[in-house]
């Protein structure tokens, strides 16, 4: 059986990102195991003979009902699938999945049945609420960025903004790259309706939150971008920790200097 890929070079360029996302997660230690998800939405490079493919699985409920995913695609990290194994072999790892006209359930068409993560639902509530306000962003990406987890162990971290402030501070491009910081949301149940609905409430002025002890769960346009903004976010968390193991506290930009620069690059203040 052929490959969903084979001939849509723009759909396989999609899926391609996905993967080398995935083996730089696992480079970097912060993709465990089957730990952290990605889910893709790809329903602008489905044509006329994917919308007719037959699905390979039973329908799934999805456990909500989700009105302004009717007719959406998407490509997703199969469930206990590690991110090494994804790199390597994406539609073997991951799966595409169409959802149905009741907004409440899916099918798997391609390639193998493979079942989506089991966060699958927090994932599509939040792609839900991203067509639902027109964003562009297409891309969910959760993983566990060993030092920003590291941060949100400490308490004073958790206050809102404190910790983008520091991390602002810690080298310019964080803010030019990061502009709207890291949102913080305290500790929820892996997985429960609860986080995916703080998820999606903090999701109104970030784009990079924290779930406090667990990982990040990041929005884009596409899913390298996603990874882009934890990238940056985690090298100011690393700038952090290598300063407090020299035996000093950082000193940072200052207030002035990070003012100086978002002025000039049209940032937000």
């Amino acid at each position: 059986m052929k490959s969903i890929l084979e001939n849509r070079p723009a759909l396989a360029a999609e899926v391609a990102k996905a993967a080398e996302v995935a083996g730089y997660l696992w480079e970097k230690g912060w993709a465990e195991r089957n730990g952290g998800n990605i889910t893709v939405n790809i329903t602008e490079f489905v044509d006329e003979e994917i919308r007719n493919m037959q699905p390979i699985s039973d329908r799934k409920e999805i456990g909500a009902t989700l009105p302004y995913l009717k007719g959406c695609y998407f490509y997703c990290k199969g469930n206990n699938k590690r991110m090494r194994d994804l790199a390597r072999w994406p539609m073997s790892n991951g799966a595409v999945i169409r959802i149905l006209d009741d907004c409440a359930s899916y099918v798997i068409i391609a390639d193998e049945p493979v079942l989506p993560t089991s966060e699958l639902p927090s994932h599509l509530s939040v792609h839900n609420y991203l067509i639902s306000k027109g964003s562009p962003y297409k891309a969910s990406l959760h993983t566990h960025p060993i030092e920003l987890i590291a941060m949100s162990h400490c308490r004073k971290f958790l206050e809102k903004d404190v910790a983008t402030n520091l991390l602002w501070s810690m080298i310019p491009e964080t803010k030019a790259f990061c502009p709207k910081g890291l949102g913080i949301i305290p500790y929820e149940l892996p997985g429960s309706v609860k986080l995916a609905e703080a998820t999606i409430n903090e999701l109104d002025d970030y784009d990079v939150v924290m779930w406090e002890k667990h990982g990040v769960f990041a929005v884009d346009k596409d899913v390298m971008q996603a990874f882009d903004q934890v990238d940056v976010l985690n090298k100011s968390a690393l700038i952090y920790a290598a300063a407090k193991n020299m035996g000093f506290e950082p000193e940072g930009m200052s207030r002035e200097q990070m003012t100086e620069m978002s002025k000039v690059f049209g940032l937000p203040k």
